[in-house]
């Protein structure tokens, strides 16, 4: 009998040990992709989600599921822990500043999920892995044509040295990073310049975007940015009609409105988590570290091979940005 035993449970072993093999080797690596908004008319999003299917399609071991949170920050949190509960993914991917603190609420709860989010900087969770774009480096670079194009001659420009920054919320890096940096870029060009900003208190209200920008110009802002999502298409619609320019973050967005967006930033927010999945692929992502990157490490750049930049922006304002640009290379 005790022999009979001994066999079972030799048998039991090696079934529980092959089942183990197997399951090792077909294990796929699953990833929720949290998008704090929605895709549509968020370049960074676009670009993430994007990023991350392609890499799915090409490596069939690793599972990506999107989903869109919308735009109330209040529900974010509750979203996330509902998704993370179910105990599906490996790895949770987004985008946000204010993404990191939200993450550390949910692991006090689920203290094995691991999270990787990009354009925030915080370091010293273990679980938490994140990449900060040098947004003060492409604010100043953005700034600094916006004051070539406020103190030209150009069609639009007008004497008033001004120039505006229309954002959807305050939040820390905005406050902290972009708007100071915009600042000092434009004032490269011209100590004397002035910005104005102003906040609409939404992502997606348009109208009010609209309604900002028709004020500003009203005070004299004749070159604008804006960190504003959709809302952003109210700005467009008014400087497109009554005849100011646009310097865009993060992708080429020419084509919005020809010799009215006059430049681009680009942030190589695909390429970078197509990287990612490859290092978590291969065991290499370091939790509990923050890396800043920006145009020397390749992930932030300006799209100038782009008709709308040759086109709009005559040779001498060309010749100052970009001679200031390649300063900027390693």
């Amino acid at each position: 009998m005790k022999k009979v035993l001994v066999i079972l449970l030799l048998t039991l072993v090696l079934f529980t040990l092959s089942c183990v093999k197997k399951n090792t080797a077909q294990d796929s690596i699953s990833v929720l992709v949290f998008v704090t908004g929605f895709i549509a008319g968020s370049p960074p999003y676009e670009m993430m989600t994007e990023g991350a299917l392609e890499f799915a399609q090409e490596h069939p071991n690793v599972k990506v599921k999107v989903y869109e949170a919308g735009i109330n920050q209040a529900e974010w949190e509750a979203q996330l822990g509902e998704m993370v509960a179910s105990g599906e993914y490996d790895v949770v991917i987004g985008s946000n500043p204010s993404l990191p603190e939200i993450c550390v609420n949910i692991l006090a709860l689920f203290p094995n999920q691991k999270f990787i989010i990009l354009d925030a900087y915080y370091e010293g969770n273990p679980q938490i892995r994140t990449y900060n774009y040098n947004q003060y480096e492409q604010s100043k670079v953005l700034g600094f044509l916006a004051g070539l194009i406020t103190t030209s001659d150009m069609r639009y420009s007008n004497s008033q040295k001004r120039v505006g920054f229309i954002a959807a919320q305050e939040y820390p890096l905005l406050t902290r990073e972009m708007i100071p940096g915009f600042l000092e870029g434009a004032r490269l060009a011209d100590s004397q310049i002035a910005l104005d900003v102003r906040i609409i208190g939404s992502w997606a209200d348009a109208s009010k975007a609209a309604e900002l920008a028709s004020a500003m110009m009203a005070g004299g802002v004749d070159v604008f940015t804006a960190i504003a999502g959709s809302a952003a298409q109210g700005l467009i619609r008014v400087a497109s009609e009554r005849g100011a320019y646009i310097v865009w973050y993060n992708t080429n967005a020419y084509n919005l409105a020809p010799g009215v967006i006059v430049g681009c930033g680009i942030m190589e927010q695909k390429k970078l988590v197509m990287e990612i999945l490859g290092d978590l692929i291969e065991g290499k992502i370091e939790y509990g570290t923050a890396q800043t990157i920006g145009i020397k490490e390749g992930y932030l750049g300006f799209a100038f091979d782009a008709p709308g930049y040759l086109e709009s922006l005559p040779p001498d304002i060309r010749e100052r940005f970009e001679t200031y640009y390649n300063g900027l290379l390693p």
